[in-house]
């Protein structure tokens, strides 16, 4: 959902053409931008505009007042970038792997994505990583942040890519971008997306209680519900490939587990899309595309949520706190920052959410 930088400063850049094209994409991102107040007050922005664009302003005084997040210019002028989305990352895993290809830069460490400013250059640079035998994802990214480095020169803007998504949603996004700028480990790409995640999770709830309609908060339960299944049934599926991929089994074996353990996931998704969901079809795109490069993007995400929300109830719920634990560990080492956070990873509770639906399929819910 949240996207993840595309600038050589938080994403890499591993050759002038890179470079050259981060830069100017974001540089003409920033140049499309203005202040909200001006868009509000300009006549000709649509009425429906002027109302998310208000929203989104009482949404960013209460990432600061209520969620203690940065108070800076992110979030305080729009853009409209005339497509789709911010950018579109490419990211790429080997045949019998989950872990995703990385590229490691100064600063920064190393990340399991590229980012670009138009889909066909993405689609160019996925062309050869496939050629290489990699299996390769490419998909749209609504929003980036750039951890605060660019507030000098006006900071993150709003984008039409999200700017009407329901309201949930959106304050999930806007608290999950700002959260970036909070806490950033180095290299660590699960820490820092989870982290924000997590925050995400604790400020839209917030938010919605304090600010939502009864409606709103309703149509946010059932999406929450929904995600919740998708990352349940994802989550152990992918348990399941990572530990048949590093066995000791025969490549060859291991391709034919891979396909039935994929089609198990798919029939796994179909029954709780006519069972529990009857009939919603959201996630469709997202099972029909599935391989090693989503499966391993999804862990990002989604691997240490938990972890980061029995750490903020262990510092009293006190954001303050937990924010002065997070950059602690951030700035640990990677062992080190694996240690401290190993007391707040526990199993879930959670049963799996459908039943097996061939001998394959049977999903081991993990960490």
């Amino acid at each position: 959902m949240a996207g993840l930088g595309t600038l050589c400063v938080t994403s890499g850049c591993s050759s002038i053409d890179y470079l050259g094209q981060s830069a100017s994409g974001h540089i003409r991102l920033l140049a499309a931008a203005r202040p909200v107040k001006d868009a509000i007050a300009d006549p000709a922005t649509p009425k429906a505009l002027r109302k998310r664009l208000e929203l989104t302003q009482r949404m960013r005084q209460f990432a600061v007042t209520e969620l203690h997040e940065p108070d800076n210019d992110s979030y305080r002028s729009y853009a409209d970038l005339k497509r789709p989305a911010a950018v579109w990352n490419v990211v790429a895993a080997p045949e019998l792997s989950l872990q995703l290809t990385t590229w490691c830069f100064p600063v920064v460490g190393c990340v399991g994505y590229r980012g670009y400013y138009d889909l066909a250059s993405a689609n160019e640079a996925a062309a050869p990583l496939k050629a290489g035998g990699l299996e390769v994802d490419v998909y749209e990214v609504p929003a980036y942040s750039t951890l605060g480095w660019m507030n000098w020169i006006g900071g993150d803007p709003l984008l039409n890519t999200f700017v009407q998504w329901p309201e949930g949603e959106l304050s999930r996004l806007i608290f999950h971008e700002l959260a970036h700028q909070v806490a950033y480990a180095p290299g660590d790409t699960t820490f820092n997306e989870s982290f924000a995640t997590a925050v995400e999770h604790i400020g839209s709830q917030r938010w919605l209680d304090e600010n939502a309609t009864p409606e709103v908060r309703a149509k946010q339960a059932l999406t929450e519900s929904r995600r919740d299944d998708f990352h349940v049934l994802v989550r152990a599926w992918r348990a399941k490939l990572d530990a048949m991929y590093r066995s000791d089994l025969p490549d060859a074996e291991k391709r034919v587990r891979k396909a039935e353990m994929y089609a198990g996931m798919r029939a796994d998704y179909e029954a709780l899309k006519q069972g529990r969901w009857a009939g919603y079809n959201g996630y469709d795109h997202w099972f029909a595309k599935a391989n090693n490069a989503s499966m391993g993007t999804q862990g990002a995400y989604d691997d240490e949520v938990g972890a980061f929300e029995r750490l903020f109830a262990a510092e009293g719920r006190d954001f303050d706190r937990f924010y002065a634990e997070v950059r602690r560990m951030a700035a640990l080492p990677r062992p080190e920052r694996d240690a401290a956070m190993a007391p707040y990873r526990v199993a879930p509770q959670r049963a799996p959410v459908v039943a097996p639906a061939t001998a394959a399929s049977a999903p081991t819910v993990s960490g």
